[in-house]
């Protein structure tokens, strides 16, 4: 067991979870004085309007302030209304902002109308799929939750490279007295994003930032599928393209991707103060590159 090296992230993940367990307390707790006993008995509830009226009260009702629900790195969402929206549908075993959002605009009425008769109807068709009162407690929910985080942590750490990336080359631009724009917000050329692009008087560079906590098997595959393709749409478009990957034992060919200038950072990505030094010397690094399109 020693051999094995510890998985930091799963264990930051529970970690995470459980501080989201009171906020799942307190919907259990809301339920309750709604005259259910546990969260099977109003997932079973077969009075469709009755458990719809429940959403939309849950969703009008105030949390406790000391109460909060956290994302994958362990931030507290400012907006209750959407922590409220996430809790439930992670109960239910979907994904609210990746497939229910886009569902609401199917629905009619105000926010929270709308809200309760989606996560009803999701109610309702997840209750018959998973009748077994286990499945409705704290241990399994935790799960989905663990799962979810992921995701969120996943995005956040990506946007959160993102910025560093931006605010390093920031710095050493000004430094060296550099004369390009950095643009605030990613671009889509053709299907793909690119979190950073600078421009100068002779051209644009853009900058794909990737990152993966871990690799191995099909995952790696579609990890260097994506930087691959980045930088072919990149290159046919006349850019510039300098993908910045940061992924642990990662073992592609950098040559093989076909790009001139590539920044690979062999940590994990949950190492920020390790990363971050080793990003801004390779930055430095291609200081000329970046003087070429002034």
């Amino acid at each position: 067991m020693n051999n094995i090296p510890e998985n930091i992230r799963l264990k930051e993940l529970v970690i995470v979870a459980n501080l989201n367990k009171p906020f799942f307390d307190d919907f259990i707790s809301f339920l309750q004085m709604e005259g259910y006993a546990d969260l099977y008995e109003f997932v079973i509830e077969q009075d469709a309007s009755k458990a719809k009226m429940a959403i939309k009260k849950y969703l009008e009702r105030k949390i406790p302030k000391d109460i909060k629900l956290y994302d994958g790195i362990a931030r507290p969402y400012a907006d209750e209304n959407k922590a409220k929206w996430l809790l439930l549908g992670w109960i239910f075993r979907d994904a609210p902002e990746q497939r229910l959002k886009g569902l609401l605009n199917n629905l009619s009425g105000q926010q929270n109308e709308r809200k309760a008769e989606l996560l009803n109807q999701v109610r309702q068709y997840v209750a018959t799929i998973l009748d077994e009162r286990e499945r409705w407690n704290w241990i399994p929910i935790s799960e989905v939750i663990i799962d979810r985080l992921e995701g969120s942590r996943r995005s956040i750490k990506g946007n959160l490279f993102e910025e560093i990336v931006r605010r390093n080359l920031k710095d050493i631009f000004e430094k060296h007295k550099i004369q390009l724009s950095i643009d605030k917000t990613q671009i889509k050329l053709s299907g793909e994003t690119y979190d950073i692009k600078v421009s100068g008087t002779r051209g644009d560079i853009l900058i794909p930032v990737k990152t993966r906590e871990t690799m191995g098997g099909g995952h790696a595959l579609l990890f260097t599928r994506d930087i691959h393709k980045a930088i072919t749409v990149a290159n046919q478009d006349g850019y510039q393209c300098i993908p910045i990957i940061i992924a642990e034992s990662w073992t592609c060919d950098l040559i093989a991707l076909g790009c001139q200038e590539v920044i690979y950072i062999n940590k994990n990505p949950n190492q920020i103060n390790e990363v971050e030094p080793l990003l801004v010397q390779k930055l430095e690094n291609l200081i000329e590159v970046f003087c070429s399109i002034i």
